[in-house]
């Protein structure tokens, strides 16, 4: 049996369930469509908010994100599960008293104001648009290699299904789809590190494998890591990062970015109570956990697989003939993300770092003319088990889990961007007096546009896609997590306030990442090239998110505090939700 049909059957049948479970859960009312109904258990939510949350960027990314930039980049790991323990403590449990549908919803009535409302959509739908782009771009890189289709069919595809289970099944459908993917995609990402790790290490638990001896060289493996990627003119894989303030930064700008991103934050409004918001909380870390720990072993191990294929006999030595690579190489370099160009003209594949100038002159004593071989970050995880040379079955695997991660995070984010359409703006503003059964098909119809939209940036991304995830997590960070933070702990921040923060927080952020990624033009060139020598004291662009949030927060405060304060019922109404005793039902009322 082929690849390409074991591939198949794996994709398809779990295709299959996904639509399965979205006929049997399809959603009646708006309750189901919007909060599954509000009778969620816990550790269902907990697994659902995991595969929610475990998208494209942390089942297809992260890990070569860490495998390309070593400790430096664990601030990824860092930064996206603290999200959840600010999440845990400071907002679901209170989000949940409230008991309303969606963000935006507890935004335009804590701050009673209808363009309140209106200024978190708006910030809703750019964090969601943003990401989404992701989602749909990784659907089409996954489906491009393993069901052998070009990126637009393989976005098509991803499109239509889940089309057919989100936009039947709602939340309730998609809740109980994510549980599914979430079992597939954790599968599939752990097997395959299990393998590789008892191949290198011997040990079958991939992050004690990662802290084990080589079993080749009797050495730790982080050790030989360092020391190969050292003898290529890499930086030491364990180095330290020399810029701690950035580092901070970007670790706060994804943690509060996780906290804000409403597709998240939505997820806590499907359970009965509000201790269960506290424990779904937990839950998904746990389930995080799982695939979180597992990713830096995943990461080293496919780093030195990488070298160690193209220097069978170490650095030091002769690396192979051009002619002799690998099938995995041959089959990637197909989709274009593995470029080789035989710079020197002596047939084999040659991979350092020419960018380094104190390497450079070993380089040039060893005839070498520069780095030969492009390889994107992205494909090592989906590429791990061509390299370690794998049963055909885990590839097949891996597929589907890449796929299911893609595809959970998209129905997540498209669900929250059709709820604050539908829900937020239909009913909220144009059409007060809708139909429960008209309100149900106009969030039907606006997912089906969100999808089509979605689809649409997949095939043509904007020049910003590369740093789409710094983006969207920017902007949920600067502007919707601060609001919701001083809506539920302080009685001052009025209308005017929180408006004018999140406003702030909102457009300085997007001018300062758009300045330095290319959007504002002079000449045809960006006004700021992106190096740190033009950053605005060193902060990174990738980094302002956490700035963005201390601006909204100066800003709410000064501009509250200079006018009148909030109503009394206002008042009362942050008191009730800030000692969550007990809670009612989601409804929207």
């Amino acid at each position: 049996m082929s690849q390409f049909v074991i591939n198949l059957i794996f994709v398809g049948a779990s295709f299959a369930l996904y639509i399965g479970i979205a006929i049997w859960a399809k959603a009646g009312t708006t309750k189901d469509f919007y909060v599954a109904g509000g009778g969620v258990h816990p550790v269902t939510n907990g697994m659902a908010t995991a595969a929610d949350w475990m998208s494209a960027a942390s089942f297809i990314s992260m890990a070569g994100l860490i495998a390309a930039g070593g400790y430096a980049n664990s601030t990824f790991l860092m930064g996206w599960t603290g999200g959840y323990v600010l999440l845990a403590m400071l907002l679901a449990p209170y989000l949940r008293k409230f008991g309303k549908f969606t963000v935006p919803e507890f935004i335009g009535d804590r701050f009673y104001s209808r363009n309140a409302r209106f200024v978190a959509v708006a910030c809703l739908i750019v964090a969601s648009v943003t990401y989404v782009i992701g989602q749909m771009t990784g659907a089409g890189v996954a489906f491009s290699r393993f069901l052998e289709v070009d990126n637009l069919t393989g976005l098509l595809i991803a499109a239509v299904v889940v089309f057919m289970y989100a936009v039947m099944g709602g939340m309730k459908g998609i809740t109980y789809t994510q549980v599914a993917q979430y079992s597939v995609l954790i599968i599939a990402y752990t097997i395959p590190a299990v393998f590789i790790s008892l191949e290198l290490t011997g040990n079958p638990i991939p992050p004690l494998g990662l802290f084990s001896e080589h079993s080749e060289s009797g050495v730790p493996l982080l050790a030989k890591l360092d020391q190969v990627v050292q003898d290529l003119g890499f930086s030491a894989y364990t180095a330290d990062v020399p810029n701690k303030l950035n580092m901070v930064l970007f670790t706060l700008s994804l943690m509060i970015g996780t906290a804000g991103l409403p597709h998240v934050i939505i997820r806590f409004f499907t359970v009965p109570k509000v201790a269960d918001a506290r424990w779904s909380a937990g839950w998904a870390l746990v389930f995080i956990a799982l695939l979180y720990l597992t990713a830096p072993a995943v990461a080293s191990m496919a780093r030195l697989n990488l070298i160690t294929t193209i220097y069978p006999e170490g650095p030091q030595a002769e690396a192979i003939e051009y002619s002799e690579r690998p099938n995995w190489i041959r089959t990637w370099q197909e989709t274009g993300l593995i470029q080789y160009e035989d710079k020197n003209n002596d047939g084999r594949i040659q991979l350092y770092n020419d960018d380094n100038q104190e390497f450079q002159s070993t380089a040039e004593s060893r005839g070498w003319n520069g780095n030969e071989l492009v390889v994107n970050r992205d494909i090592l995880v989906l590429a791990n088990p061509e390299i370690a040379q794998l049963p055909p079955w885990v590839i097949g695997l891996i597929a589907a889990g890449g796929l299911a991660a893609a595809l959970s995070t998209a129905a997540g984010l498209l669900l929250a961007i059709s709820s604050a359409v539908s829900h937020d703006l239909i009913k909220g503003a144009i059409n007060p007096n809708i139909t429960e059964k008209g309100e149900l098909l106009a969030a039907r119809i606006s997912m089906a546009v969100a999808i089509i939209i979605a689809t649409y940036l997949g095939a043509n991304p904007p020049g910003f896609a590369a740093q789409v995830v710094a983006l969207a997590f920017g902007i949920a960070g600067a502007s919707i997590f601060p609001a919701l933070m001083m809506g539920i702990f302080s009685k001052r921040i009025n209308n005017k306030g929180a408006i004018a923060g999140m406003l702030t927080g909102l457009i300085v952020t997007l001018v300062y990442i758009f300045m330095y990624k290319g959007w504002f033009f002079v000449g045809g060139t960006a006004n700021f090239p992106d190096t740190a020598e033009y950053w605005l004291l060193g902060v990174s662009p990738l980094s302002f998110g956490a700035i963005g949030a201390v601006i909204n927060f100066i800003v709410a405060f000064g501009v509250s505090n200079a006018t009148e304060e909030p109503p009394e019922e206002i008042q009362e109404l942050v008191e009730s939700v800030r000692f969550p005793r007990g809670a009612g039902s989601a409804s929207d009322h």
